[in-house]
């Protein structure tokens, strides 16, 4: 090696530095890989992507191939460095080739390759799986030895390196990468993802109808009401009941409403006992993500809300849970009453009967959504009485005035957002 010209000494290094800024990128690129965007491609018949796959299956074995790789090319590099040095400085040339080959490698074998294997994984990490896996082959007995080495050494803390790790994700985290990937996704797309992943926290009672404003059939009223009640429905489904709401018989379906009279036009309550179709009963407590599967499962798309008593609380339909997910898409005229007021001095006039998760959606607050669902709820639960009018609370950062209260319930209050007051 001392005879050898100094051109070829120097070719040899810059191939040395060459092959160590290949192991170098290779490990930052295979490592810098998406697994999930790896598995679509995989999904696509992509060979690069099939390739890399197979070297991932095994980390252990792909870590260990390009170490052995770069520890031996960076230590011949060492070795032709300082014969260089010593034949052009003498004894001084151990220190400047040592000095010389760290900048060299660190510049031209380490930061720079990894930098850009790390912008750019799939273009590197797929071409270089070419070399990697027939090097895989050639060396595997050296890799096998150093694998069971350091394994073992694992093992003494308590780590088996032999077991999967298989990477799942959180709803949290999938959120995270939903929002991540907003510039490809449409925002009306990605607020649908998220509203899917967000039914688990919800359950029937946070979106059901309340029960007083439920509205229904009482067989226990003459047929010239009954009538007028069908003529006048907004809805296509009612509940049918006896004496009170918590007795319900069944659901009439309006599409049956012709068969409810005879060639006269006469009404025919026995027709309409015929038509009804049985309750459905659904626990308040249902998650929407659950409750959804059930309509699905039981063909049904209107559901009655029960406690653990089975006391009639509310209705909750298949709009109301799709709805959660796409935004509001009905043009039933009951659905689009205004509820909340805005008024000059930035507060708002809301009725007390309107749900709280509402109010937080139409004027992005943060009430508490936890205790009552209504807005009359969660004032009653703070203020422990039915107040006079006018009364007047803080929850939070919001301030409440109690502005009409009739028949136990509070129908309107003013709401602001309070300004927080900085230190």
């Amino acid at each position: 090696m001392n005879e050898a010209p100094l051109e070829i000494l120097f070719a040899i290094l810059v191939f040395l530095i060459l092959c160590s800024a290949f192991f170098s990128s290779s490990e930052t690129a295979m490592m810098s890989l998406n697994r999930y965007r790896l598995k679509h491609l995989v999904g696509k018949n992509n060979r690069g992507a099939k390739r890399a796959e197979q070297l991932l299956e095994r980390p252990d074995r792909l870590i260990g191939l390009i170490l052995i790789g770069n520890n031996l090319v960076n230590i011949f590099a060492t070795s032709i460095a300082t014969v260089i040095a010593m034949r052009l400085y003498g004894d001084a040339g151990i220190a400047i080739g040592g000095v010389l080959l760290t900048l060299v490698i660190l510049l031209f074998a380490e930061v720079t390759p990894k930098t850009l294997a790390a912008y750019y994984p799939e273009k590197i990490a797929f071409p270089f799986t070419l070399l990697l896996k027939p090097l895989l082959t050639i060396m595997y007995p050296a890799v096998w030895l150093i694998n069971i080495l350091s394994n073992n050494l694992l093992k003494l803390f308590g780590i088996n390196a032999d077991t999967k790790n298989e990477q799942q994700l959180s709803r949290e985290e999938l959120r995270t990468i939903v929002n991540e990937t907003s510039p490809h996704i449409p925002s009306r797309h990605q607020g649908m993802l998220t509203n899917i992943l967000d039914l688990e926290n919800a359950t029937a009672e946070d979106i059901m109808i309340p029960r007083n404003e439920v509205f229904g059939l009482n067989l226990d009223d003459d047929d010239d009401t009954l009538v007028e009640q069908l003529r006048s429905s907004e809805f296509t489904r009612l509940p049918v009941f006896r004496d009170d709401i918590n007795n319900i018989v069944g659901l009439l379906h309006l599409k049956h409403v012709s068969q409810l009279f005879d060639q006269r036009g006469q009404f025919n309550r026995e027709a309409m006992m015929d038509t009804i179709s049985p309750p459905y009963f659904v626990l308040e407590n249902t998650p929407l993500h659950t409750q959804l599967f059930n309509f699905q499962q039981e063909k049904k798309r209107l559901g009655i809300v029960v406690d653990e008593y089975g006391t009639m609380q509310g209705l909750v339909t298949l709009e109301d849970i799709l709805e959660e997910i796409v935004g509001e898409f009905t043009s039933n005229i009951a659905d689009n009453i205004e509820e909340i007021f805005p008024q000059k001095d930035n507060s708002y006039i809301i009725n007390g009967t309107i749900n709280i998760r509402d109010i937080n959606k139409a004027l992005d607050w943060q009430l508490p959504i936890d205790g009552p669902k209504t807005l009359n709820g969660l004032l009653l639960e703070h203020l422990e009485t039915f107040p006079d009018a006018a009364a007047g609370i803080r929850i939070g950062n919001y301030g409440f005035e109690v502005l009409e209260i009739s028949e136990n319930i509070i129908q309107t209050a003013r709401v602001r957002a309070l300004i927080k007051k900085r230190h």
